[in-house]
């Protein structure tokens, strides 16, 4: 499990990277957005990807990867906006929200080490289309639980759901990684 920790590290330092060089790009802009639209963001990305899983054909250039890092990065706004509520103003401390970047990242990598401890690291024996399907259905739930006003009966809330998004979509970004170590070009 050390190397799922130190591949989980990697990944994030480069979902980070980008989320560092958009927010000096854009400014905090999403800090406009209610939850239920970044979940929908959510869902645009998650829904592509299985798009792409079932057909041959892709008419933008922006591959699974870029999209399981928008999921990666979306999902920790996600839980930036349920603690600081969505503001009309996206004037933000840069250096605060890359300190809240952390902070979720580091509490998604605590949860992962936890559940794979119980789980047995099971994702490693899963296809990334099954992952993909996984949090596909993780944001139908989200988006129910905004519906119902964010109240649940038995169920987690709206913040369990953003990690597990954020997590799966990690275990798909190490999947893909692992997968670029092991291609070997063939010759002719």
């Amino acid at each position: 499990m050390l190397k799922t920790s130190i591949q989980f590290e990697k990944i994030i330092s480069q979902c980070r990277d980008l989320f560092s060089k958009k927010l000096q790009d854009y400014g905090a802009a999403w800090r406009v957005l209610r939850p239920s639209s970044i979940t929908d963001q959510i869902y645009i990305k998650v829904n592509r990807i299985r798009t792409l899983q079932m057909t041959d054909k892709k008419m933008v250039d922006e591959s699974e990867e870029d999209e399981f890092i928008a999921i990666v990065n979306y999902s920790i706004i996600g839980l930036i906006q349920l603690e600081k509520g969505l503001s009309n103003d996206f004037n933000e401390n840069n250096e605060e929200i890359l300190s809240l970047y952390d902070k979720y990242s580091a509490e998604a990598k605590a949860l992962m080490e936890r559940k794979n401890h119980d789980y047995g690291e099971a994702w490693r024996d899963m296809r990334i289309s099954s992952i993909t399907d996984l949090i596909y259905q993780k944001v139908l739930r989200t988006k129910q639980i905004e519906d119902n006003q964010g109240k649940t009966i038995v169920s987690e809330g709206l913040d369990a759901n953003y990690f597990d998004m954020l997590n799966y979509a990690v275990f798909c970004l190490i999947k893909f990684s692992e997968q670029e170590k092991n291609f070997e070009p063939k010759t002719i």
